[in-house]
Parts: C-alpha cells; sequence; structure tokens
C-alpha cells in the first residue's frame, strides 16, 4: 500500500543566523538520503542530528516538511470580504476565507462539573508585556488519590530551568508557611506541615515572579520580538504513580506527564496586548478570567500584533492569531481547524473544550497545549493555498493531540507513541474525510520518504537523534495502526479507538492498557503485529 512522510521553517526577518545554520545541515543531510519524486513540493527537511539546548516542551515533538530555501516576498496584508467556510479542495484554488476579524469578546464560562476530585489551579497573574515581566499568586487545590498517605508533594517548575527565570516568594499549606522545600532544576521538592490522607486534600498557595527569557527557534517558551508564550509556567503537582513523575529533559520529545485539573487564570496585562488562550475570556474586575475543565496544562500566547480571526463549529469558538503578511494561511486554518473538529469528535469522542487556538509562532515546528496549539511561521509563509502542506498536516496533527494528550493523557517519556503516533495517524483518519484524493500524497510526504525504522515503543531516551526517534515513534507508528486498522477491519478499529478515547478520558493510558482493551473490544490475534512493531510483549 502506498504510504506516508514530515516538517517548518522560520519568520524571514529576524532569522538569517537560524537559517544559515539550517542550510548547512539540510544540505548535508540531503546528501545522505534519497529525494522524494518531483511532484511533491514542499520536500522534507530531516533535521540534523546535533544536541540542543536543554528547555522544556521542545517544538521538535512534531517533524514535518520543509519547503525548499527560496525567499519569497511576504504578500501585502488586506482584509478580506466575509464568506462562509468553504472546504478547501485538493488543488491550490483556494475559495476566498472567513474574515471577521474580531477580537475575543466576553464570553460566559461553563460551569464547573457538580463534583470533582480533580487537582484545580486558580492563578492571578499581572503580565508587564513591554519588559516581559511576570506575576503570579497562585492557589493549589490539590487532591490524594495515590491510595496512601503522603507526607511530600513534588511540583514541577519548568521556567528554573531558565537562569534567573523563576523567583519563588512564598509557599505555604493551608495558610501555614512550609518551612522544608528544595527548589533544584525544574524540581520542587516540598516537606508538607500536615500529611495528607489518602481521599483528603490540602491547598497549597504560592508566590512567584518570572522574567521571562529570550526564546531560541527551538523554544515555545519565552519571547521573540513581537510575541510572548507561557507555556508550562506556573508551579504544578507532577502524578503520582507510586512515586513521583517527573522525567529528565530531552533535546527531542516531551518529557512532562501531566494529571487532568481545573484551571482558572485571571490576567491582566498591558493596553493593547491581545492574549490567545485555550479558553473564552470572561470580565472580572480589573482582571479578564479564563477557565478551562478537564485540562493538562494551560498555556498563553500574547502580542501587541495579533491579528485574530475566528469562526465557531458548533458551540466551539476557534480562533486563529496570526501577523500581518500571513493571512491566508492565518484564514484557511479556521476551515482546517473546523474539519479536523468535525471529523476527529466522530471519529474519536466529543472535543474537550470550548474554544480552540490556532497560534502562529516563530518556532522550528508545531506544538500543543489544551485548547491552544503553535505553528511555525515558515508553515505560513510557505503555505500556497493547497490542503497539502505542512499548515495543514501538521495543523491537524497537533488538533489531534486535543484527543491524544489533553483528553487521553499518557507517559510522555516512556510511551510517546501513544500520543505522537495517534496524532500523526489522526492526520490520515483527517485526509480521507476530508480530502480522500490526497491519501497516497500523505503517506508519501508524512511518513514513506523518511523510510522509517526503528520499535514503536521506544522512549525519548532510547534514540541518538530526533529523526531516528521520530521515524520510530511517528512513522513506524502511523504504520502500526494502519495495519492494526486492517487487522481489525476499519468498523471495528472506530469501534476501538472510541472505546479508548471514552475510558481513558482524563486519565492516563499505557501501551498495556491500549492492547489490553484492544483485546477486550475485538477478539483478534495481535502477536504477530506487536511483534513486528514493538520491542516488548503486550
Amino acid at each position: 500500500m502506498n504510504r506516508k512522510s514530515p516538517i517548518s521553517n522560520y519568520h524571514p526577518s529576524t532569522r538569517l543566523r537560524a537559517r544559515l545554520l539550517i542550510t548547512s545541515f539540510i544540505l548535508s543531510t540531503f546528501l545522505l538520503s534519497c529525494a522524494p519524486p518531483a511532484t511533491l513540493t514542499p520536500t522534507p527537511f530531516p533535521f540534523a542530528e546535533f544536541i540542543l539546548p536543554t528547555y522544556e516542551r521542545p517544538a521538535s515533538a512534531t517533524p514535518f516538511q520543509p519547503a525548499a530555501q527560496t525567499n519569497t516576498p511576504v504578500p501585502t496584508f488586506t482584509s478580506s470580504p466575509s464568506a462562509t467556510l468553504t472546504k478547501i479542495p485538493a488543488t491550490a484554488t483556494l475559495t476566498p476565507p472567513p474574515s471577521t476579524l474580531t477580537v475575543d469578546t466576553v464570553q460566559p464560562a461553563t460551569p464547573p462539573p457538580a463534583t470533582s476530585s480533580r487537582t484545580n489551579y486558580i492563578l492571578n497573574a499581572t503580565l508587564d508585556f513591554e519588559n516581559k515581566l511576570l506575576s503570579a499568586d497562585e492557589t493549589i487545590r490539590y487532591y490524594n488519590t495515590s491510595g496512601g498517605t503522603l507526607t511530600d508533594l513534588v511540583l514541577s517548575v519548568q521556567p528554573n530551568i531558565y537562569t534567573g527565570a523563576f523567583t519563588l516568594n512564598a509557599i505555604a499549606q493551608d495558610g501555614v508557611a512550609l518551612g522544608i522545600y528544595t527548589l533544584s532544576g525544574q524540581r520542587l521538592s516540598v516537606t508538607l506541615n500536615q500529611p495528607i490522607a489518602n481521599g483528603a486534600a490540602t491547598t497549597i498557595t504560592l508566590s512567584f515572579n518570572l522574567k521571562i527569557p529570550q526564546k531560541g527557534s527551538g523554544d515555545v517558551f519565552g519571547y521573540d520580538f513581537n510575541q510572548v508564550n507561557l507555556v508550562d509556567w506556573y508551579p504544578f503537582v507532577v502524578p503520582y504513580q507510586g512515586g513521583w513523575v517527573l522525567h529528565d529533559p530531552m533535546p527531542w520529545g516531551e518529557h512532562l506527564v501531566y494529571d487532568s485539573s481545573d484551571i482558572e487564570l485571571n490576567i491582566r496585562t498591558d493596553p493593547g496586548v491581545t492574549l490567545a488562550v485555550g479558553a473564552s475570556p470572561e470580565a472580572n474586575g480589573e482582571w479578564v478570567r479564563y477557565r478551562m475543565y478537564g485540562a493538562r496544562t494551560l498555556a498563553v500566547s500574547a502580542s501587541d500584533e495579533f491579528i485574530v480571526n475566528e469562526t465557531t463549529w458548533g458551540n466551539v469558538s476557534v480562533r486563529s492569531y496570526y501577523f500581518n503578511g500571513y493571512q491566508k494561511g492565518g484564514d484557511d486554518m479556521l476551515i482546517y481547524a473546523s474539519e479536523a473538529l468535525q471529523t476527529y469528535s466522530a471519529e474519536f469522542a466529543p472535543y474537550p473544550h470550548q474554544t480552540l487556538a490556532i497560534v502562529q509562532s516563530d518556532m522550528d515546528d508545531g506544538q500543543e497545549y489544551d485548547g491552544l496549539v503553535f505553528l511555525a511561521t515558515d508553515f505560513y509563509s510557505q503555505y500556497t493555498g493547497s490542503a497539502k502542506s505542512n499548515l495543514t498536516t501538521i495543523g491537524v496533527h497537533e488538533i489531534a493531540h486535543q484527543w491524544w494528550y489533553s483528553l487521553v493523557g499518557n507517559d510522555h517519556a516512556f510511551e510517546p507513541w501513544l500520543d505522537e503516533a495517534l496524532s500523526t495517524y489522526s492526520e490520515r483518519i483527517f485526509f480521507e474525510n476530508n480530502y480522500p484524493a490526497n491519501i497516497s500524497w500523505w503517506w508519501q510526504f508524512r511518513v514513506n520518504y523518511f523510510k522509517p525504522t526503528g520499535y514503536v515503543d521506544a522512549t525519548i531516551y532510547d534514540y541518538g537523534s530526533f529523526r531516528s526517534y521520530t521515524n520510530a515513534v511517528y512513522f513506524r507508528g502511523a504504520l502500526f495502526l494502519d495495519d492494526l486498522r486492517e487487522l481489525m477491519g476499519y468498523g471495528n478499529f472506530s469501534k476501538f479507538i472510541k472505546a479508548y478515547a471514552t475510558r481513558y478520558a482524563n486519565g492516563h493510558a499505557t501501551t498495556a492498557d491500549f492492547f489490553a482493551l484492544a483485546r477486550e473490544t475485538i477478539n483478534a490475534n495481535y502477536d504477530d503485529l506487536i511483534a513486528d512493531y514493538f520491542s516488548g510483549s503486550y
């Protein structure tokens, strides 16, 4: 069967140094690989095997296909007339996109769940956009569901990885200052004043400041000339699974694991600054409030240059945040996002949030957060109006993570295939439902071009390069899921994947869980398939 391939580029005005570096390793890498068929546009861009600096949630999580290194003039931005959302043809001809260009308006939040034992976070934050500073007070209501009494807590503090970025001003438990804690790198270990019995809860309060660092092309967190991205920016309690789960970072892949939680952010910032969040804003006195339920984390992107276009899909607000000169891609992402929401909600489970924000950012790739995805500027600059593009494939990949990461959690360091392979194969499901003529193109462009090898159940620590890691986890993972679908039958696979999304919603799934449910749902022999693709027995 004809099958698949992946990447992105960067923003022209501030990236000459990055382009020179990229060009050098493209040339060396391309000499070692077979060129794709001449009809493929753009051609793939394998990452060079170099070690990136350590940072949280690196932007290297979604391999993609880069365009040829040509400098195309940036188009002049003009507001287009309003139009009805229309499917983008498989070829480059494009129906005019919708263009209401309305900024966020106040909308009522979803009422909180009647009962929930999820940990919840309330943050009051002041963002000084001009000076790249943030101050915050945080309240964590933590519920102990570990099965035993806890005498300590471990919190992830990703900004502390950056020198001088994080300052902890105070920390307390149930109103009493905590006297014994250590903050080292990403890890804040707290000895509790009062142990927490199983089924009980405690309240942790913190006050902290951020000196937001300048971000590199591989980072999501930080600021550049026109944008501040706050991702994994506040301390959060990591999962307890027989011990606290906080893995070491790697230059590729994600190392953090999250419990599902309820989050409220009250934020204020400079006049003229637009905030992109995976929730809709509400007025709350001097603050703007955002609330998310059943989320792993809450990310924010801020800019005084955002252009915002939005539409609705059902009761979901879909917003696209982009910059002057990139209207075509920014507006068309509303079409692709709406199609992805329709497809994935029908094929997997209802979309888990009320809002979806698609945010352009100067980075090397795409990255997902709850209700919000980042896409690289180069995806927008390369975009010509066709669904056969990095903007579309990576865009719908990151949107698929709203199911395979946000709704169904997993260990991103030790079992990354559970979200990455599923999100990659979700691209295929998107194309078959919306642009079926492009399925063969998708297989070549996204998978087959790289001739992937390796075990699907690899960890982020098992391979010596980004490319070998993604070849195994993303692309061999997509091939495995396609073979699994053939073995089960398309209808049975659909039944299984819906059952998987339902059973593990707001929880954590493992590879063992995946195959146990497969056997429970569809009576088939999976042993040969597992032996072909996996290093372990399940």
